[in-house]
């Protein structure tokens, strides 16, 4: 009862958390809300999570993996795949091993193993929290694209990186040859495993749905609730990285799902449920992550002073110093990238002269904050040894991890205001290019759907010239925004046999935009993120009118 009971203080304090973040002034972010409400639940409630490691970072990190490989803009993920890359494997294998080797110099109670534990959970960037703070200080897209690729491709490193450090820590060795070999089975395996299950999963679901006659919406929402678990315990089973593995899964959930036959009532519904889980579990850690830090504070101390420093000032200290290396080397290796970047374009002869603008290169290092992935991979070390001794500097490490989180939003908030004051991007190439192929392909399958159904009604019901003429006034309207890319139907009155018949005829030319996309997308002549964008229009559209059936 006990738990049930906290269980449904941490949604409350979750739920009080949205509230309080938009009364409050926007330069403060929710997640330092929502770990100052649990906090105040740690300090005054009277209660305590005892966390499982295994059992927390299986509830809530495969589905914010899954479901930010997911929503991920993909071509923009490929078209900045060199920085992205270079920021998710080159910078979080820098941070694991400078950071590392300078946590273990300044601390020097923590074994160089559990140093590396540290660097590992805090090379992971959060564009959750980033995220939380571009709601009313706008990102230019392509920064945010970038961000939000680094992120699904770091958490995935940094946790890996996690994993071989608590496993030296817990057998006392470690050997590179050992640890590549591993890597890459943990990479390749996961991965494989991920994309898998996902293309079992929605292949199978749409087969059913085939041969019982139906959409069922729970189901199909059910199912994308299990693929990120499933691909999370079957890589874990074969000692592949769960972490990539529900990656992959949400990665290829876009291109598996696209062109099963799923009604647009079910993606409505489950973009919905989705939305509503990712707020809860980032909630739920960041609410976790305050009601932990009375006890880690108490823990800590003692591991503090097995370093001879009695005050607790030397933890602000540590986080400070922390901070500071982070953001150097995320400087550092921006600033670098940034230079190749230009040395290659005048390679090309692209005419780019310069150093890289430093507003960019700060905008791009104060962007890089910590968040809920720090939290979980702290948070899932190791209770004890296995000679059953606690697990050294447990605490302090959870606690450091924490102390950078709260500095990391806090810097992200005050500065990224400053930094992006009127700083823009190179423009999205070909964006405008694409929407307006999109609109016009889509009208031209529409005006074709109209035109076969029109002709199906009028040879079954008779009647032919009403179905012609309120064909006619759905075409004109669809060939008006292939002239003039006028989206605005309008409104008219129709009377109610007529209305029944437009009803069904948009329908039809709403489902016809619809597969249009899908096919535009499939082809690549469209990004897949516009297709996605259109295709939430479409889905509301195609709801609409089906409701008028019920």
């Amino acid at each position: 009862m006990e738990v049930v009971t906290l269980c449904l203080f941490l949604l409350l304090a979750v739920v009080v958390s949205g509230t309080l973040s938009r009364l409050l002034p926007s330069a403060l972010p929710r997640p330092l809300v929502q770990i100052a409400l649990g906090a105040l639940i740690g300090a005054f409630a009277g209660v305590r999570v005892v966390l499982d490691p295994e059992l927390f970072f299986l509830l809530l990190v495969p589905p914010l993996l899954f479901l930010d490989g997911w929503r991920i803009p993909k071509d923009e993920l490929l078209r900045d795949g060199g920085a992205v890359l270079g920021l998710a494997l080159g910078l979080v294998f820098l941070t694991v091993l400078g950071l590392g080797l300078f946590v273990h110099w300044l601390v020097p109670a923590l074994p160089l193993a559990v140093a590396f534990a540290l660097a590992a959970v805090v090379s992971p960037t959060d564009p959750i929290a980033v995220g939380a703070i571009a709601q009313k200080v706008p990102i230019p897209k392509r920064m945010m694209h970038i961000l939000e690729g680094e992120s699904l491709l770091n958490d995935a490193s940094g946790l890996v990186c996690l994993r071989f450090a608590i496993a030296a820590a817990l057998s006392g060795s470690f050997s590179l040859g050992a640890a590549l070999g591993t890597f890459a089975w943990m990479a390749l395996a996961g991965v494989a495993i991920g994309a898998a299950i996902t293309w079992l999963a929605i292949s199978g679901k749409a087969l059913l749905a085939r041969y019982t006659g139906g959409d069922d919406v729970g189901s199909n929402i059910l199912v994308s609730l299990l693929i990120p678990f499933g691909a999370y315990l079957a890589a874990e089973h074969v000692h592949a990285s769960g972490v990539l593995a529900a990656a992959a899964a949400g990665i290829a959930m876009t291109f598996a799902g696209s062109g099963v036959a799923v009604s647009a009532t079910t993606r409505i519904r489950r973009r919905g449920v989705w939305d509503m889980l990712q707020f809860t579990l980032n909630g739920v850690i960041f609410v976790l992550l305050g009601e932990q830090l009375p006890a880690l504070f108490a823990g800590a101390r003692g591991a503090i002073a097995e370093t001879g420093h009695d005050s607790g000032w030397w933890l602000v200290g540590y986080v400070a110093a922390i901070v500071a290396v982070l953001a150097a080397l995320r400087f550092g290796w921006v600033w670098v990238a940034l230079q190749l970047t230009l040395f290659r374009a005048r390679q090309r002869g692209e005419g780019l002269a310069g150093s890289p603008p430093r507003r960019i290169i700060a905008a791009m290092s104060v962007a890089g904050a910590r968040g809920a992935i720090t939290l979980a991979g702290a948070l899932t070390l190791p209770l004890a040894l296995p000679s059953g001794a606690p697990f050294p500097g447990r605490d302090l490490v959870i606690l450091l991890a924490s102390g950078v989180i709260l500095a990391s939003l806090a810097i992200a908030a005050a500065g990224l205001p400053l930094l992006l004051r009127g700083l823009t991007l190179p423009a999205e190439e070909g964006a405008a290019g694409e929407r307006y192929r999109a609109r016009v392909a889509t009208a031209e399958a529409a005006i074709a759907a109209i035109e076969h159904v029109q002709h199906e009604m009028a040879r079954d019901r008779g009647d032919a010239d009403r179905y012609t003429d309120v064909a006619a006034r759905l075409m004109a309207h669809y060939r008006a925004r292939i002239d003039h890319l006028d989206a605005d139907a309008g409104t008219r009155d129709r009377r109610s046999h007529e209305a029944e018949i437009e009803r069904q005829l948009r329908l039809a030319a709403v489902r016809a935009e619809r597969q249009a996309l899908f096919d535009l997308g499939r082809r690549r002549e469209i990004g897949l993120s516009l297709a996605e964008q259109l295709g939430r229009e479409l889905d509301l559209a195609d709801a609409r009118l089906t409701r008028q059936i019920l």
